[in-house]
């Protein structure tokens, strides 16, 4: 009894700002503690199902039928996947305190540090234990696109790193900088924008039109995300024992040299951080030393682990001073 009189007091309490921050923490250690669900249980592999029954309606036809398709794809399912956020934060705000734990579990599926961060931890397993076609298997399936059968130890290495710098941006970054800006509606598009993206947003073939809209799109909503996510590397190397300032310097070094405009901003921090050379065959060389090793990608964790953290606090540090800007004097 005395804990539910406490709950009926917690909504007076939390304005819908700090309801919003209380939200977002809860989403955090609920992805850190469980991680993800199965696939047939979380919406981002609903949407994967969408976009690709999108691609294989639309995706034929002439290159200016093929950008109209991929656009159509894209920002349908987007829009679907913003209704639905909208649906449930409508939802959650008829239930009082329980509507917090609702908008949490929701945002918990636009997360995905922790399984992030064991999928790396796989692929070093593999490779410390000189299982080479296992760490291959393991990179080419849960972090990377890029054909793997060919790769060697330190390829694998590197594909792991790279993967987990990059995607500190994706699962983590980003979504937290839209749900602040936006609650699950924009959450939830962007996660939509970036699944497109990550299906789609490939140069060849008919993807060469049909996934440009989705390639645009998230290249511009990843913007700020990614800046934010290689400068959290920095001080996420500096905290974790690592190279700071050579962090710093292949950032500003190496950034523009991969395809994305963003990928290379936390992959360069990344490889400036550890030291090592990331490299992907024939696309780009990031940073200078030697080529990394099983044992590097615990480190990259480690990085990303303390980055995670300065990044959010970044987050939230510029989500309460635009709250207090923008509040009205009384």
């Amino acid at each position: 009894d005395s804990v539910d009189r406490y709950l009926e007091r917690v909504p007076v309490v939390l304005n819908p700002e700090i309801s919003r921050l209380f939200v977002l923490v809860l989403a955090l250690a609920i992805d850190l503690v469980f991680g993800d669900p199965p696939n047939r249980y979380h919406p981002v592999a609903w949407i994967g199902r969408l976009l690709g029954a999108g691609q294989r309606w639309l995706c034929h036809g002439s290159p200016a039928r093929l950008l109209a398709g991929g656009a159509v794809v894209a920002i349908g399912v987007a829009g679907l996947a913003g209704a639905a956020g909208a649906l449930v934060s409508g939802v959650a705000a008829g239930l009082g305190t329980a509507g917090l734990l609702l908008d949490a579990l929701a945002l918990t599926y636009l997360l995905s540090l922790r399984d992030l961060i064991g999928a790396a931890r796989a692929v070093a397993r593999d490779l410390d234990r000189g299982d080479l076609p296992a760490a291959r298997q393991a990179v080419g399936y849960h972090l990377v696109s890029r054909p793997t059968a060919a790769l060697d130890e330190s390829q694998v290495a590197s594909a792991a790193i790279e993967s987990v710098a990059e995607n500190l941006t994706d699962s983590l970054v980003a979504p937290v900088c839209f749900f602040l800006a936006g609650g699950l509606v924009w959450a939830a598009v962007y996660r939509v924008i970036n699944t497109a993206d990550s299906m789609l947003g490939f140069r060849r073939g008919q993807l060469e039109y049909f996934g440009k809209s989705s390639a645009r799109l998230d290249d511009l909503l990843s913007f700020i995300p990614a800046r934010i996510a290689g400068l959290s590397l920095v001080a996420g190397a500096a905290l974790a024992g690592e190279r700071a300032g050579g962090a710093l310097a292949v950032l500003r070094r190496d950034r523009r040299r991969t395809q994305s405009p963003n990928s290379g901003w936390p992959m360069a921090a990344m490889a400036g951080a550890l030291g090592v050379v990331l490299e992907k065959p024939a696309v780009h060389r990031l940073g200078v030393g030697a080529s990394p090793r099983a044992t590097d990608i615990e480190r990259a964790v480690r990085v990303v682990g303390v980055a995670a953290a300065v990044s959010v606090v970044l987050a939230v540090a510029a989500f309460v001073a635009g709250v207090t800007v923008l509040r009205p004097v009384r």
